[in-house]
């Protein structure tokens, strides 16, 4: 910390919710001007860490003080007005009201007693430059807004509040590469005028690029603290899981011909989203999706599991054309596909219901006669399910809410292998989560394809597409550009193909097709 008086100190502080211990007796040392890294396993502690520290719980035991005097903040709007704002993963905003609304929403500016809209965009305006983000128009509905700029938004929402503190938890986990070069850009001009920012990121580049100071947390406890830069990442992992660590994907079996084609797309298009994508997919396969973000491949997903309107082309299962008109659709009868999506808060979770019900949900059919659940079955399954995927839980009549990012995820996974698919399509499963439960994610796919699924796997992460992937079909603007297979799935050979670069070693697969 490089001699500097603390401008914000924690000291011994606990929170136990239950039975289960959050944190224990813990502690962090926050300097202005600079980047500090709290890193650690998904409940690790570091979410409770910082809903202490900006008044969203209290803590049982310990002490925080700011600029040297003992604090104490029964809310979120005590911490802020002590200068103290959180980005937290889950986003605050509200979908239904303007991005201005959303970023002024807690102190709009007034003219006789009504809201000054003028001065309310002005406002707007000012925080997205500052963001970074002064492309999205102030008065476009968030709701309207794809992830990425959602995010952009909560932080502009963040900045207008002038913290001397500011928290950010997996605040790029939803961004494109763009959007995270602006953020870095503004982080970095922010700690230069003298900000305390507090970052937490599972992305080891990340923290390598922005970080003066790291904080590794693990079973509630900081187990170390150093200058950035002084462990290497194996050493800083080894710490967050507590046991040596070898950053090892699953081995990729060999070619298997006589596998059958499972799933098949001829000529898919849609709006001006996706362009004549035809691909395959076998049975005991893993084939990515690869391409800068935003290019297609979510929109193919989605696709493919009968969200979208308007499709032109074919998709075939076991060499059948099929019309899938929902998702219900494609989940049921003998298509048996589940999506695992982007966003598990909205998207994939009930977050005020309790685990069981989030991972019996989509299977009740199947574990119900006559409109009666057949209790002992569906118990049986969520047992196999916790047990395969080590879902770590205080209870299964908890609200799934209150776990944490990994284990959150691991129950959306959970609760479509309960109806046991047989193509399994992947939105960028690993985004927000941490080193650990990533490696049993990898672990997992890996043992579902070689029980004969048919995996297809979006990733923004090139190494799980080169360390996880059979094939990689690469797409820019809606269409495939090129078809990687086995040791062609390089970083270079990725990245030029992400960009649309044409040359000797980077040629067109045979008319995008797999």
């Amino acid at each position: 910390m490089d001699g500097a008086a603390p401008l914000f100190r924690m000291e011994g502080i606990s929170k136990r919710y239950g039975g289960v211990r959050a944190l224990e007796k813990a502690d962090l040392t926050v300097t202005a001007g600079g980047i500090h890294a709290i890193l650690g396993e998904n409940g690790a502690g570091k979410s409770t860490l910082i809903k202490v520290m900006a008044g969203v719980v209290a803590p049982d035991e310990g002490t925080m003080t700011l600029d040297g005097h003992e604090v104490s903040f029964a809310s979120p709007a005590a911490a802020n007005q002590a200068g103290i704002v959180c980005i937290f993963q889950e986003l605050s905003l509200i979908p239904e009201l303007s991005v201005a609304d959303n970023i002024v929403i807690s102190d709009p500016p007034k003219r006789f007693g009504m809201i000054d809209r003028k001065a309310q965009r002005r406002i707007a305006e000012q925080a997205l430059a500052r963001a970074g983000a002064s492309d999205i128009h102030p008065c476009a509905l968030v709701k309207d807004l794809p992830l990425s700029r959602r995010q952009m938004v909560e932080i502009a929402k963040a900045l207008a509040r002038k913290p001397r503190i500011l928290i950010l938890d997996e605040a790029t986990s939803a961004l494109t590469a763009a959007d995270v070069a602006k953020v870095f850009e503004v982080l970095k001009r922010l700690r230069s005028e003298g900000l305390a920012l507090l970052y937490i990121s599972h992305r080891m580049n990340e923290i390598a690029e922005l970080a003066d100071h790291c904080t590794v947390f693990r079973n509630g406890r900081n187990v170390a603290s150093y200058p950035a830069g002084s462990k290497s990442d194996n050493e800083v992992v080894e710490l967050m899981i507590g046991r040596e660590y070898s950053h090892i994907f699953p081995p990729k079996p060999g070619p298997a011909p006589a596998a059958t084609t499972v799933l098949e797309a001829r000529k898919l298009s849609w709006a001006d989203r996706l362009d004549n994508i035809s691909l395959s997919v076998k049975a005991g396969e893993i084939v990515g999706l690869g391409g800068l973000d935003g290019q297609g491949q979510r929109e193919l997903l989605l696709a493919f599991f009968g969200v979208l309107r308007g499709i032109s082309g074919e998709i075939l299962i076991d060499g059948k054309p099929v019309s899938i008109a929902s998702p219900t659709a494609a989940s049921h009868g003998r298509i048996g596909m589940a999506l695992i999506p982007e966003d598990r808060k909205t998207e994939g979770l009930m977050l005020p219901m309790t685990v069981r019900e989030n991972l019996s949900f989509a299977a009740l059919d199947r574990l119900s006669k006559a409109g009666i659940i057949d209790r002992v079955a569906e118990q049986r399954l969520i047992d196999d399910m916790v047990g395969l995927l080590a879902i770590k839980t205080a209870g299964l009549d908890i609200p799934v809410g209150a776990l944490s990012g990994g284990n959150q995820q691991k129950v959306v996974i959970a609760k479509w292998l309960m109806r046991q698919p047989r193509i399994i399509l992947l939105n960028d499963p690993t985004r927000g989560i941490d080193v650990g439960t990533k490696q049993e994610l990898y672990q997992l796919m890996r043992k579902l394809a070689d029980a004969g699924a048919a995996i297809l796997f979006y990733s923004t992460d090139y190494d799980e597409l080169i360390g996880c992937c059979d094939r990689v079909l690469v797409l820019y603007d809606g269409a495939v550009k090129r078809e990687l297979v086995g040791a062609e799935i390089t970083e270079h050979a990725l990245i030029a193909s992400a960009l649309n670069i044409h040359g000797d070693d980077n040629r067109i697969g045979l008319g995008g097709k797999a």
